[in-house]
């Protein structure tokens, strides 16, 4: 019997370490795009197609490359295929009218012209919008603290200076659309982390491990997208005594797609998990009505959240309760907000407090 593949992921990742015009940055970036590149392509792992998985390293990842391999995804992957983009080097902010804007560096990237010779936020925006598929994931590893004074500024020594990294308004757009989210290294005010003698990025370690298997939460055999996320995002912190961030944006992202297979798609013999139940938007709305009615003030009620087994550090807590509730689960219902809450553990917690409520019954 064969075994699982997962033939519809596609992916192109791209890696500069050694610029034409611009400081070099350390050769971890090699490795973390080739490492992606086995870990996807491996059928003990992420079960994707070589020939699908398509990198891109230093001479061979100028402007004109790069966006031809966007428009070869567009060309190849279909409505319901599974595209991710991976990008790993310098990200400069570009300062303009309406707020900054970001650009992509590529090799042959020159700081006198960027606008014809980077990947301004608004072309990658445009190249991701060409692409069909339904599931739409990019990976942006940029503002390396590895490139020591790099990491804050990026110049040619001819006059032309730009702040590294990407700008939250840059990761914004590059989410827009259903089906689409981003995943980046850092905050924009945060250095995206390279320890000396490492083989791989702080985050790219963190990610690796999560496509292995590390991220998978229901021994369904495939690596969900927000089950990812939630991941890296703990790791790491952990890595870096809570000096980086990852950062996730999703404009229109209700479901926890799948984006490969987790350990070529085994299901572990001895897990004692289940996958959960799948309930429907009805229900979830009434829970979030009775939520709001029985704690007022938001999930701190009565560390409500908490004995639920959820991480109030995943939440957004401002505003009013009604607005912390409407929040919280939709980060729950998109598979966030702490590894052991769940639609079921909620309700648990709260017949606790108000074991005769007819509605939590019911639910």
């Amino acid at each position: 019997m064969s075994s699982p593949s997962y033939h519809q992921g596609h992916a192109l990742l791209v890696g500069v370490s050694t610029y034409q015009h611009i400081s070099s940055l350390p050769t971890a970036i090699l490795n973390d795009v080739k490492d992606i590149a086995a870990t996807l392509s491996s059928a003990d792992y992420c079960g994707y197609a070589q020939d699908n998985v398509v990198s891109l390293l230093n001479a061979d990842a100028t402007r004109q490359t790069v966006l031809a391999g966007l428009g070869a995804l567009a060309a190849r992957a279909g409505e319901d295929d599974t595209v991710c983009v991976y990008f790993s080097g310098h990200g400069a902010v570009l300062p303009s009218a309406g707020g900054d804007d970001s650009a992509l560096l590529t090799v042959d990237s020159d700081l006198a012209d960027l606008a014809g010779t980077a990947i301004s936020s608004a072309d990658l925006a445009a190249a991701l919008g060409q692409i069909q598929a339904k599931r739409v994931l990019v990976f942006i590893d940029s503002c390396h603290a590895g490139g020591a004074v790099l990491s804050k500024g990026l110049t040619d020594g001819q006059g032309h200076e730009f702040k590294s990294g990407y700008s939250p308004s840059a990761f914004a757009k590059l989410a827009v659309g259903t089906g689409r989210a981003l995943m980046a290294s850092c905050r924009a005010d945060e250095e995206s982390g390279v320890f000396t003698g490492a083989r791989n990025s702080i985050f790219t370690t963190a990610l690796l491990a999560g496509l292995k298997g590390a991220a998978e939460k229901d021994n369904s055999g495939v690596i969900k997208v927000f089950d990812l996320f939630e991941y890296v995002a703990e790791e790491v912190p952990k890595a870096v005594s809570d000096d980086q961030h990852p950062v996730f944006k999703a404009d229109n992202l209700e479901q926890n797609f799948p984006i490969a297979l987790s350990r070529g798609g085994r299901k572990s013999l001895t897990s004692t998990s289940t996958p959960s139940m799948p309930v429907d938007a009805d229900r979830w709305r009434q829970l979030e009505q009775c939520l709001v009615e029985l704690f007022p003030t938001g999930p701190r009620e009565q560390e409500l959240w908490t004995r639920a087994g959820g991480d109030l550090s995943k939440l957004q807590l401002y505003g009013s309760g009604q607005a912390m509730w409407h929040s919280a689960m939709r980060t729950l219902k998109q598979g966030g907000g702490g590894k052991n809450i769940n639609f079921g553990s909620l309700i648990a917690v709260a017949k606790e407090d108000f074991p005769n409520h007819q509605l939590l019954t019911s639910l």
